[in-house]
């Protein structure tokens, strides 16, 4: 399980980095400020300094490297679960969390804050500016809640009778 851990974890890295290069480099979003792409959908540059969502802000390099360090070590803890996993699905949620986390901490480290562009808003309501990464840590949670509501099979069996 743990190769489809890894493999999710690559791609979702790649492209969170590829879809920040091109906000970036390409759209030069940040001296465009926002693109609307759909009714409900704009490319909006955000510089957050803080985790998924905003959460934790923070402006010091002490926080920058504090935030990067325990990011790092749920990575850690992910890759150790992941080694445990039973099923493709499982190892899939938590090298989604992986990858997305570890986008972020590079852009932690390189800019101090990380890049957020994806804008979805209806109807007056506005939801936070993302990216990628932010996409996939928060399906990956999904995911692994989904997967740990389900019913466990050796709980469902009786020992001694047949099935």
């Amino acid at each position: 399980m743990m190769g489809w851990g890894l493999l999710a974890a690559a791609i979702v890295f790649a492209a969170d980095q590829a879809s920040k290069y091109w906000v970036l480099h390409i759209l030069d979003l940040p001296s465009v400020g926002s693109i609307a792409i759909l009714p409900v959908l704009n490319l909006t540059m955000v510089w957050n300094p803080g985790v998924t969502f905003g959460l934790l802000r923070q402006g010091s390099v002490v926080g920058t490297y504090l935030l990067s360090g325990v990011a790092l070590l749920v990575v850690g803890a992910l890759v150790v679960w992941m080694r445990k996993a039973d099923r493709v699905l499982v190892a899939l949620a938590l090298g989604a969390i992986a990858g997305g986390a570890i986008g972020n901490v590079l852009d932690r480290l390189r800019f101090g804050r990380v890049v957020d562009f994806i804008h979805a808003h209806a109807f007056g309501y506005s939801w936070y500016v993302f990216n990628v990464a932010d996409a996939a840590i928060v399906c990956g949670v999904a995911v692994l809640i989904l997967d740990g509501l389900r019913p466990q099979r050796a709980s469902l069996q009786t020992p001694g009778l047949r099935q």
